[in-house]
């Protein structure tokens, strides 16, 4: 197991905490100093860099900036995926082994490998899919 600071071991429990919900550097920063274990932002991004390798976290980049969310099975080689709302912005963490057949598909016949812990859907949410619906923006 590697060495873990106390930084590191708030920044993933307020991840985990916060499992539903994609969150900024920025809003780490501040449940943290809520929480009474201020940690600055530069270490913040440092553990955040540490803790996408391990395989923790999922990292978004957006046109508003960089979003985490905690992984809760961080074994590489499961098919986990991001769905990204472009109304609402919402960031859904899924677990699909659906997929694993597009995958295959995409690396045996068109020779690319899809990064399952890096893929992001984009599209909408149902809530904003009714909402569209019943507003008749079809």
């Amino acid at each position: 197991m590697p060495y873990t600071t106390k930084q590191h071991q708030a920044i993933l429990n307020c991840l985990s905490r916060r499992a539903e919900e994609a969150l900024t550097a920025a809003d780490l920063a501040e449940d943290l100093r809520r929480a009474g274990s201020p940690v600055g932002l530069a270490t913040i991004y440092r553990q955040l860099e540490k803790l996408e390798k391990l395989g923790r976290i999922h990292k978004v980049s957006t046109e508003e900036g960089a979003f985490y969310q905690y992984c809760p099975h961080p074994a590489e080689g499961r098919d986990c995926f991001l769905l990204r709302c472009e109304a609402c912005g919402r960031i859904v963490h899924l677990d699909c082994s659906h997929l694993r057949e597009l995958y295959t598909h995409l690396e045996t016949d068109h020779h690319f490998r899809i990064d399952p812990r890096r893929t992001v859907l984009t599209g909408l949410c149902g809530a904003c899919a009714e909402k569209e619906a019943v507003h008749g923006n079809n």
